[in-house]
């Protein structure tokens, strides 16, 4: 006899019932902690975790919101891991973490407004120009030292974090990708560095959109938790051999999600179309 108790329980967002099973929760973990230690390394985990949310069942926007619950979780083990090793300036860290708070909730506020589809030429052309200097060699900071962060430092950072803070509130496509070639170019940090400022930026960027989803009840907690405890791991593992492999896996992993997003982004495209 059928017990009613048995039955998927709608999502409160949604209204759509969700019921994963001990497989596929599995196998979302699986995705998180790839994803996880891709996107401590360069950026771009969310190419891994997202279409297997959607695989499971998840609509596309409880997709997203569950993505960002759960990604938050290992853009902050990456930032523990990259601390420990001394490669955080926390003087940068009070510029771009509450900028990037304001970037990406202005940036999710105009996503309400009109349609990411816009961005995507734009987007595509851009990180095909990262890829291109990281092939050629020329994605390297110039000059020795790493310049401290006085006034000009302070304006070039603070105009990264809301730039590239509201992109990933209303776009999100490559956005670590976006932040590591930004801080190398133009305030010449070494990657190793560049990577572990970056994940602050993308932590305060995911911790503003995991808020508005979550305020929406657009998160999946259900498969959002198991898949941060997976994140943890990853963000730190991804972090622990950034730093001991150091500069050269970073340009690859960066060369590969680039072409990897461009990818994505053209496949999204002609799917509509």
């Amino acid at each position: 006899m059928h017990n009613p108790r048995d039955a998927p329980v709608p999502h409160p967002g949604t209204g759509i019932a969700m019921d994963l099973s001990a497989a596929q929760v599995a196998l979302l973990c699986a995705a998180a902690l790839l994803g996880g230690t891709v996107d401590a390394i360069s950026g771009g985990g969310g190419l891994i975790t997202v279409p297997v949310l959607l695989a499971v069942g998840l609509p596309p926007h409880l997709a997203l919101g569950t993505n960002k619950g759960q990604s938050t979780f290992g853009s902050f083990a990456a930032i523990l891991r990259y601390r420990h090793a001394g490669l955080i300036d926390w003087k940068t860290a009070r510029i771009s973490f509450p900028l990037g708070i304001v970037g990406s909730a202005s940036g999710a506020a105009l996503a309400l407004a009109l349609k990411p589809e816009v961005l995507s030429p734009i987007v595509i052309v851009l990180l095909l120009a990262v890829a291109g200097l990281i092939a050629s060699g020329r994605l390297r900071p110039r000059g020795g030292e790493t310049p401290p962060v006085g006034r000009r430092v302070g304006i070039i950072v603070a105009a990264i974090a809301l730039a590239l803070g509201a992109y990933d509130g209303f776009f999100g496509p490559g956005t670590g990708t976006f932040i590591i070639a930004a801080y190398v170019m133009l305030i010449h940090l070494p990657l190793p560095r560049a990577t572990a400022e970056a994940k602050v930026l993308n932590f305060a960027s995911n911790f503003a959109a995991l808020a508005m989803f979550a305020g929406r009840g657009e998160i999946l907690w259900a498969a959002a938790l198991p898949m941060a405890a997976a994140q943890l791991f990853g963000g730190f593992l991804g972090a622990h051999l950034a730093v001991r492999r150091g500069d050269r896996l970073i340009r690859a992993m960066v060369f590969v999600v680039a072409l990897a997003v461009v990818a994505w982004i053209v496949k999204g495209f002609y799917w509509k179309h």
